[in-house]
């Protein structure tokens, strides 16, 4: 196992695994194994695959960063660790929303309806 140094992650990680205890949520266990790979292995996803993979109004979790390759032409939220500065100006152009992985846990505690793209 790859031992995280920025305690940003390493407090996001184990608050994950509680609130999928807690919830009974499967997801958020997933999104926290996903983040404890190494950073070389988190992904790193287009704003192209994200407009393919999504309709109006979804919700989206990259366990990794938004990059802003390609064309976003409907309005989701999208959750991520970080998003590149162009990928957020897309976004908020497409009319959508940008939270932190928390906030979308915090929203949506049972993780219902939430797409994860990597």
């Amino acid at each position: 196992m790859v031992t995280k140094t920025n305690p940003k992650i390493t407090e996001l990680i184990t608050s994950l695994k509680e609130k999928s205890y807690q919830e009974e949520a499967a997801i958020w266990k997933d999104v926290a194994r996903k983040l404890e790979k190494s950073t070389r292995r988190q992904a790193e996803v287009n704003l192209s695959k994200i407009n393919r993979n999504t309709q109006k109004d979804d919700v989206v979790l990259v366990p990794g960063k938004v990059l802003s390759s390609g064309v976003l032409d409907h309005k989701v939220q999208i959750a991520a660790l970080d998003f590149s500065l162009k990928a957020a100006r897309k976004i908020d152009n497409a009319g959508g929303e940008i939270l932190d992985i928390s906030q979308l846990v915090e929203k949506n505690p049972k993780g219902t309806g939430v797409k994860i793209i990597q």
